[in-house]
């Protein structure tokens, strides 16, 4: 075996690099290590051009389960199955990263594969970014690279963390995740969780991200220098003379009326596309022996500076808007039906989503079984969906798709910094957000759609979130720019940058950016974030508009849950042999479910009452009885010397004959009967922990309501011994 190992020290650990002969048909490779976490990155190209009208990228990011130490799946499928949502995710990074890097026009398949082959103390995400930029960076495939990735934490001192472990990033005190990739000074990718953190603090944090990139880019640099193939020519499809003056004469005095003509932007994309199709139909006429997707891709080509020097050089926008302006907005909490639990219905532009909430109790938790998080619970979960007639179109309904999973997962983790901790509210949250008309961030507005809905149901969310997608049109030989807020459906496809920002009134909870160039500078991100905090005060004063606040119950079809602990050594007897003792009670007071956690916390979840009463046996089970506890309880036995008495699930004790009344009792059984209920108080615990109860001390009257008189002799019992008893 052949190999050569690389070494860079970044964020106080050591990254290594490994160029070996194991995949040596494939175009490049790298095995990537940080820790005790390692990736394998493979790229291959295609040999021949595809007949695409875009470029057929492909990214993989492969989950093995022996990457853990683990044997995971069902017990009837233990090999992988299809990529978990972490994957997905996983995947998503490294294809929005690399991407813009690939010369435009290409058309040629390009497949890079991740595959995890270890992972303990650091998340594979961060070396999959790295892996693929060395893979491709040294294979002979046309690509600008490299391009680097790095991840910030930030602890609750205020301080950053270079590439924290799985530990750090878990701890109490972290307020922030951030994943930023890059080259040159500049970024190009982003994603961030974080805890109402303010924009000041995001842009150090990029500043930060920026000067540890170029470290990482200094070493892939000097590693391709030494190692990296001969790229191979690529060479953009010329446009002929011909066509252009087509285009000139046949859709160039139309593009003003259809880009610009409407001042609805919805209207306007389907003009850009109706004079599309009117100009490839013309063009395929006049020059049949060229492919359709030469007109196509010009058209795109022309309508991307039209639009980009109308926003530069005039400020103008495809539905008339300022450069910082939204588009009308519409909130409404409730309504939709006394069924669902909470709903919201959130409109911006021509962008319209539902969000529906359901609360259920800590059993509809989510099991989450991947290499990173074996067993855990999810309880807050929010869905995204994202059906053809949205955008006016048909198409296949059905299954997730990447997007639709990283578009539900942005805005999980916008929500997730508000929600109230899991001992002030159980309950599993589950959000379904449905597009139903798209023209510009459906993800964001369900940001908005999904707070308004959790307000609806009554969720104690500490402030209401909203979301806003940025844009940019640049020159980058000019060197100008301008910032676009509210971005719709032409800004997007033809803009160079997605830059989306959900927070609360108090800072930033998600950040999210794609680009279509190289990458943005920092000060870009500075105006972006000004920018956004402005649109996104704007909305949250619509959302408080329809509703101010949570409500203050949730609705009565939901399940109520209730709270109860015992201690750690009391929950074997809780669960019983077999579960025997927790699904009777279970069976005897219909409640839906009982969860215990491993400190003894214990959620039930019922609906009209039986919540209540599972609580009750609960606690009466494991009730620690005291001197001076009062009861009513059944007579169970009768013995010569007294009656036991049941003073709880599997309790009982004895009330001596002496301490039935104030008097003489000669025989007990002309006290009270099996089964009679009677009131009594704990007199004694003695040193086998035995019950020693007293009906004349619980009640002194209840021996002369009941009748009773003295026996022969009529004196009290005092301190006369008592008769042996069987122990219990």
């Amino acid at each position: 075996m052949e190999k050569k190992v690389y070494s860079l020290s970044i964020g106080g650990q050591e990254m290594s690099a490994e160029f070996n002969d194991w995949a040596d048909q494939a175009s490049g490779s790298v095995l990537l290590r940080y820790g005790n976490s390692a990736v394998l990155a493979t790229v291959v190209m295609g040999s021949k051009e595809s007949d695409k009208d875009y470029f057929p990228l492909s990214v993989e990011y492969e989950e093995k389960f022996y990457a853990a130490g683990a044997i995971l799946g069902s017990r009837f499928m233990r090999r992988e199955g299809r990529p978990s949502e972490e994957a997905v995710l996983s995947g998503r990074i490294v294809d929005r990263t690399i991407r813009p890097l690939f010369p435009q026009g290409m058309k040629r398949d390009v497949q890079v594969m991740i595959t995890v082959l270890s992972i303990e103390d650091y998340d594979t995400d961060l070396l999959a970014v790295n892996a693929a930029s060395l893979a491709i960076a040294t294979s002979n495939i046309p690509w600008n690279g490299p391009v680097s990735a790095v991840r910030i934490e930030l602890n609750d001192e205020g301080g950053f963390i270079v590439n924290p472990t799985y530990k750090e990033r878990e701890a109490e005190g972290s307020r922030m995740d951030l994943l930023a990739c890059g080259k040159d000074g500049l970024i190009n990718m982003i994603e961030v969780g974080a805890n109402e953190v303010s924009e000041e603090t995001l842009e150090k944090a990029f500043a930060k991200a920026s000067e540890e990139i170029e470290k990482i880019q200094a070493w892939q640099k000097s590693i391709v220098a030494e190692r990296g193939a001969e790229k191979i020519p690529f060479v953009a499809p010329e446009i002929s003379a011909e066509v252009r003056a087509a285009f000139e004469e046949l859709a160039a005095p139309k593009m003003e009326g259809a880009v610009f003509g409407s001042a609805d932007g919805n209207v306007g994309k389907k003009n850009i596309y109706a004079l599309k199709a009117e100009w490839i139909k013309a063009a395929s006429e006049k020059f049949p022996d060229v492919k359709p997707s030469v007109f196509d891709n010009y058209y795109e080509e022309k309508v991307n500076d039209y639009i980009h020097t109308e926003a530069i050089k005039n400020g103008r926008r495809a539905d008339g808007r300022a450069l910082d302006e939204i588009r009308p907005l519409f909130a409404e909490a409730g309504g939709l039906s006394p069924v669902v639990h909470g709903s919201g219905l959130f409109y911006r532009g021509a962008t319209h989503v539902l969000g529906v909430l359901t609360l259920g109790g800590p059993g509809d938790a989510q099991l989450v079984d991947t290499i990173e998080y074996q067993e855990t619970k999810k309880a807050f979960m929010l869905h995204y969906n994202f059906p053809p007639f949205s955008v006016g179109e048909t198409g296949r309904v059905g299954g997730m798709n990447r997007r639709a999973i990283g578009h539900g997962a942005l805005a999980e983790k916008a929500l997730r910094a508000v929600l109230p901790k899991k001992e002030d509210f159980p309950y599993t949250i589950r959000i379904v957000c449905e597009s139903l008309a798209s023209n510009g961030s459906t993800s964001m507005a369900s940001v908005c759609a999904g707070t308004l809905s959790l307000m609806d149901a009554g969720v104690p969310i500490t402030r209401p979130v909203a979301g806003i997608a940025m844009g940019m049109m640049s020159d980058a030989k000019a060197g100008e720019y301008k910032v676009l807020t509210d971005i719709q459906g032409p800004e997007d496809h033809h803009g160079d940058m997605d830059f989306k920002v959900a927070g609360t009134e108090a800072g930033v909870t998600a950040v999210q950016m794609d680009v279509k160039v190289e990458g943005v500078p920092l000060k870009v991100l500075t105006e972006a974030f000004a920018h956004a905090k402005k649109a996104r005060m704007q909305i949250l004063g619509v959302i408080t508009g329809a509703i101010a606040a949570p409500r203050p119950d949730i609705s009565p079809r939901a399940p109520k849950i209730l709270t109860t602990y015992v201690k750690v050594d009391q929950i074997g007897l809780v669960i019983g042999p077999g579960g025997k003792t927790i699904n009777g009670i279970k069976d005897r007071t219909k409640c839906d479910e009982i969860t215990i956690e491993e400190d003894g916390t214990i959620f039930v979840t019922g609906r009209n009452g039986t919540a209540e009463a599972a609580v009750k046996e609960i606690e009466e089970l494991t009730h620690e009885f005291m001197v001076g506890d009062k009861f009513e309880g059944p007579v169970v036995r009768l013995m010569d010397f007294g009656a036991f008495v049941k003073i709880g699930p599997n309790n009982d004790g004895l009330v001596h004959v002496s301490e039935v009344a104030p008097f003489r009792i000669g025989n007990i059984a002309d006290a009270v009967q099996l089964g009679e209920v009677v009131p009594v108080v704990i007199k004694e615990i003695d040193e086998k922990g035995r019950y020693n109860l007293s009906i004349k001390a619980a009640d002194p009257e209840w021996a002369a309501r009941k009748g009773l008189t003295p026996s022969a002799g009529g004196e009290n019992y005092g301190g006369r011994k008592r008769d042996e008893r069987p122990r219990h």
